[in-house]
This record gives C-alpha cells, sequence and structure tokens, in this order.
C-alpha cells in the first residue's frame, strides 16, 4: 500500500537509491543535472526533511559514513527492502490518473520503474480518461460559441481542449513507440552507451 505521506520529491529518492546508495549531495546534484527540479521544489531542507522522514518510515536506512579529505562527513543512505515496493505502488497510483499534473510527471519519469505491459495498461487508461473529458470539454466550448458566449470569456476552456488534443496525440505516439520491442524499458535493458553515460553522471554528482 501507498504510504499517504510519500511525496514526489521522496518518491524521486527512492528511485535513485534503486540505482545505488547515495549521500544526499549526491542525490541532490544527480536531481539538478537530470533536471528533475523541474517536477519538485528542490532546497536542501525540504531535500533533508524528505530523507528523515523516509528512513523514520524504513523505506531507506543509513548504509555508512565516508570522508574525503578536508570535506564533512557524508552520510550514505541505501534503500531498504520496503523501498521498492513503495516506489512501484506511488508510481502505479499516479500513472493512470489524468488528473494531477505535477504526480502524473513524476509517475511518467519512473514509470520504468514498472514492467512494461503494467506501464502500457496504466497509460491506456489514463488516455481514456483524457478522451472522455477532450470529448466533453470540445462539445461544451462548441456549445458557448454558439451561443455567441465572447471568446474573452472561454480562452482557459479553448487552452484546456488544446493541451488535451496535444496530450491525447502524445499519447497515442509513446504507446506505439513503447509497445515496440527495440524500445528499451527498464535498467536491464539498457545499453551499454547508456551505463556508460550513467556512470559518468554519477561520478560528476560525486565531486
Amino acid at each position: 500500500m501507498v504510504d499517504a505521506a510519500l511525496t514526489p520529491l521522496g518518491v524521486l529518492v527512492l528511485a535513485l537509491l534503486r540505482e545505488g546508495d547515495m549521500h544526499p549531495y549526491e542525490m541532490m546534484r544527480l536531481l539538478r543535472q537530470r533536471r528533475e527540479d523541474r517536477m519538485v521544489r528542490l532546497t536542501n531542507g525540504t531535500f533533508y526533511h524528505t530523507v528523515a522522514r523516509l528512513e523514520r518510515d524504513g523505506l531507506i536506512a543509513e548504509a555508512g559514513v565516508e570522508r574525503d579529505g578536508n570535506r564533512p562527513e557524508r552520510t550514505t543512505y541505501t534503500i531498504t527492502e520496503a523501498g521498492p515496493a513503495a516506489l512501484e505502488d506511488w508510481v502505479r497510483t499516479h500513472l493512470g490518473r489524468s488528473d494531477g499534473t505535477q504526480n502524473f510527471r513524476v509517475a511518467l519519469g519512473e514509470a520504468h520503474n514498472l514492467e512494461r505491459s503494467e506501464a502500457i495498461a496504466l497509460l491506456e487508461a489514463r488516455r481514456d480518461g483524457i478522451a472522455m473529458e477532450y470529448a466533453a470539454m470540445t462539445t461544451g466550448l462548441q456549445s458557448a460559441r454558439d451561443r455567441h458566449v465572447s471568446e474573452q470569456y472561454i480562452i482557459e476552456l479553448d487552452r484546456h481542449v488544446t493541451m488535451l488534443r496535444a496530450d491525447l496525440d502524445w499519447t497515442d505516439s509513446f504507446l506505439q513507440r513503447l509497445a515496440r520491442e527495440d524500445f528499451p524499458w527498464g535498467a536491464h535493458e539498457l545499453t551499454p552507451e547508456n551505463l556508460a553515460a550513467h556512470e559518468a553522471m554519477r561520478k560528476a554528482a560525486q565531486q
């Protein structure tokens, strides 16, 4: 079951530690290098609070303390046995929903933690929800225009309909790509080039 206290930032921390043990400084640098801070508010205070809460909830644990030269000691964390299940449950909950933009974006970014078939099924369910909303909003927008409602009063609705259409188009295109066997999915399908780039980014974040 998903922990009600698990936040989008907490999910990103769990996903990082699923890649390997890290200290908070490395995790924050990786999040910024990968531009994950586009989706969550990332400050020292919120990050360390999130790490402390994940540890309190038994999803991560201290793995050791390291010191490099004159730098302060850094506590390294590891994901616990309960961590991956909490991560997957959270992604599973939010990947198939058509509401909650921030949560969906984080879930989409971590969807590779689920099996390909499950991710496809959840995204298809979300697409169905968006299609229903698109049809209803399109009808409402046309009805407003038929009644000669001034465009100045329906500009937000017009934008919303346009964004829904774009979301549908992207989802249809991505589902086709994801269904192909040559589309890598999950860490076990990364190419040597992918792995080398991933390792280089981690090393840079450790400096």
